[in-house]
């Protein structure tokens, strides 16, 4: 007998809608219980899914998918709208290489209407549909669903406040998963839900704008009572101040609540926002009573749950750089820490429980999270921003003209520098090279081991302009880290193997791998450490010692760190041949950071083979000896 039996009746949302209400709980539990043995074979989000179970199913249940849109907020918690719209079976291979995807992909599935990796970007996306339907005369709903940390982030406000004066027809459900469900959800706000949702009451509410119309003195009393009776209710008052229709809290997972309720929402014109509370974690105890650990997993038994960590185990970059944090609060007390949203994720844990006044969690809110710096660093305060590569793009006009500009000594500790693997295209450092050098006062530095970060992220810290020190994911070799608060002389790197012919500049984690193509080479290797100011004096030296450099770099091709070796050698006339290996002009996709390094050929025999490619290309374009 199988173990579900009514979720394997579904492989898309027109089979879901055909069944009677009352098996969507029976569909619920079933739908749950497939997560957790899912994601607990292939890691991957999943205290987030089990929060959006009932509330994937009554979306997909109530609106017509995928003619009506579904535009989804980061996308955390899409794995059950994955599962429902045929993507059950490919749930096997989730954000492995060539598998299903870990977040809504257009290319994937026509049920996933909008892209997305990052957050807060749902209700403009979402009111860009709803418009353009209008305009089409398509006739189709539009929903976004985001919550309430994507909520912290100024687009999403931007987003609210255009919708509510656009008038699309469109509706905006705040997941809101942070919170209880408080003593107003229940009996008697299920039905002040179906009320104010309902078309009787709304009919009643334009009729009587129209005849009050008349009298502004008594619409405007009608219009306060309204919000007087509803705001003793619910929470809903500013979202009503920005236009749109507020309806809720309700119960996120009682369907009997959920149905009617978007029945009555799909079909009132103009903005509606819907506010639902959740549980993260729901219906698996482990998740629920730790919903933050069970984020993020890797492959466990559901049966034990997560196992602690192994005191032996090589620390990451990412703990290298908490250590540090803590370290350097302890000898300074201007040190200060800023992370949007990360905590956990950018190992600031431990310096929040140790440092809780100089710690600052701004929220989803990266452009803030980089002027708020900017303001700290104004008044003689250090601030440390911990941020990953692929978010400190949203906050980059902030980072020029806020931090740069101004030469403000903000250490911006960049984690995730490079491929991230799983996560994929969304969550790949692949850029921030390339958007870094360009900008005046900047430094920025690429550690090619544990031990290295710390230094870098020390020389970091005593600079009195700002600089980035950019890390990748993981573990490193696993050197012996010098507990010390040591640095590193400013733009000098250093050679670490000798050879002849070919010299590989290697940047960050790329030495690594460039060490072991050195030993097949006999090759020159330079960890050149800094990307600016780069070490000239060592690419000159190197540049008329050997006839080949190689510059090596987990970083877009496109204006990274090669190319300012290229600037460096025709700066100085230098005729020397030159090959960049870094990460191609495209996105690249999901996949174990091994692989997706080898298939690129980052990796010691990508660049071996790269080299000898090279070596005997220009060879063939040598004239035969006469």
């Amino acid at each position: 007998m199988t173990r579900y039996p009514l979720l394997d009746t579904i492989n898309d949302p027109t089979q879901l809608r055909k069944l009677d209400r009352r098996q969507l709980p029976q569909l619920a539990d079933e739908l749950r219980a497939f997560l957790v043995e899912s994601v607990s074979r292939t890691g991957g989000h999943l205290s987030s899914n089990l929060g959006t179970v009932e509330l994937t199913i009554a979306l997909h249940y109530v609106y017509d998918t995928p003619h009506d849109r579904l535009v989804w907020d980061v996308g955390h918690q899409t794995y059950a709208h994955k599962v429902l719209t045929g993507r059950r079976i490919g749930m096997a291979k989730l954000r492995m290489h060539g598998g299903v995807s870990g977040f809504p992909k257009r290319s994937e599935s026509p049920y996933d209407t909008f892209g997305v990796g990052h957050s807060s970007t749902s209700i403009s996306a979402a009111l860009g549909m709803a418009l353009a339907s209008q305009l089409q005369g398509e006739g189709r709903k539009v929903v976004a669903i985001i919550g309430d940390g994507a909520m912290s982030a100024g687009q999403a406000f931007e987003a609210l406040n255009n919708g509510g004066v656009a008038d699309a027809d469109m509706l905006v459900v705040l997941n809101d998963n942070d919170m209880s469900i408080s003593p107003p959800v229940g009996a008697l706000n299920r039905y002040l839900a179906r009320l104010f949702s309902g078309n009787t009451f709304n009919a009643a509410r334009k009729a009587g704008e129209k005849i009050l119309d008349f009298s502004p003195s008594l619409l405007e009393f009608a219009k306060r009572a309204e919000e007087h009776v509803k705001g003793m209710l619910t929470p809903g008052t500013m979202f009503e101040e920005l236009g749109f229709n507020y309806i809720g809290p309700i119960d996120g997972h009682d369907l009997d609540s959920l149905v009617p309720t978007l029945l009555n929402l799909k079909n009132l014109q103009g903005p509606q926002f819907l506010h639902v509370i959740t549980k993260k974690g729901q219906g698996y105890k482990l998740a629920e009573a730790d919903p933050i650990l069970y984020h993020g997993v890797s492959k466990f038994r559901p049966e034990i749950g997560i196992p602690g960590g192994s005191s032996g185990a090589k620390p990451t970059y990412t703990q290298v750089f908490g250590d540090w944090l803590c370290d350097m609060a302890e000898a300074d007390a201007k040190l200060v820490g800023i992370t949007p949203a990360m905590r956990e994720g950018s190992g600031l844990l431990a310096f929040s429980e140790r440092f809780p006044g100089r710690y600052f969690d701004v929220g989803i809110a990266e452009q803030h999270a980089v002027t708020f710096a900017a303001g700290l660093a104004c008044e003689g305060l250090r601030p440390v921003l911990a941020i990953y590569s692929t978010f400190l793009q949203r906050g980059y006009d902030q980072l020029v003209h806020d931090v740069a500009l101004q030469k403000l000594p903000v250490v911006f500790a960049l984690d995730r520098g490079g491929l991230v693997g799983a996560d994929g295209p969304t969550h790949h450092g692949a850029f921030d090279i390339s958007y870094l050098i360009c900008i005046p006062n900047m430094v920025v530095m690429t550690p090619s081991d544990e031990d290295e970060c710390r230094k870098m992220l020390t020389t970091a810290y005593r600079l009195d302009v700002p600089s980035a020190v950019r890390y990748p994911r993981g573990t490193g070799p696993g050197v012996t880290i010098d507990k010390q608060l040591v640095g590193l002389p400013v733009g000098k790197g250093e050679i670490r193997r000798h050879g002849k012919g070919v010299a590989l500049l290697a940047f960050g984690s790329m030495l690594t791998p460039a060490l072991a193509a050195g030993d097949e080479l006999d090759a020159s290797v330079a960890n050149m450490r800094f990307v600016k100011p780069i070490d000239e004096q060592l690419i000159v030296s190197l540049a008329r010692e050997h006839s080949l450099l190689v510059s090596v770099e987990e970083n877009a091709l496109i204006g990274g760190a090669g190319s300012e070796v290229e600037r460096i050698l025709q700066r100085h006339g230098l005729a020397v041949r030159c090959l960049r290996l870094g990460l191609p002009d495209h996105f690249i996709e999901h996949g174990d950071q091994a692989l997706l390094l080898a298939e690129i050929g980052l990796d010691r025999d990508g660049i071996v083979r790269s080299v000898r490619e090279q070596i005997a290309a220009e060879a063939c374009q040598q004239p035969p000896n006469p």
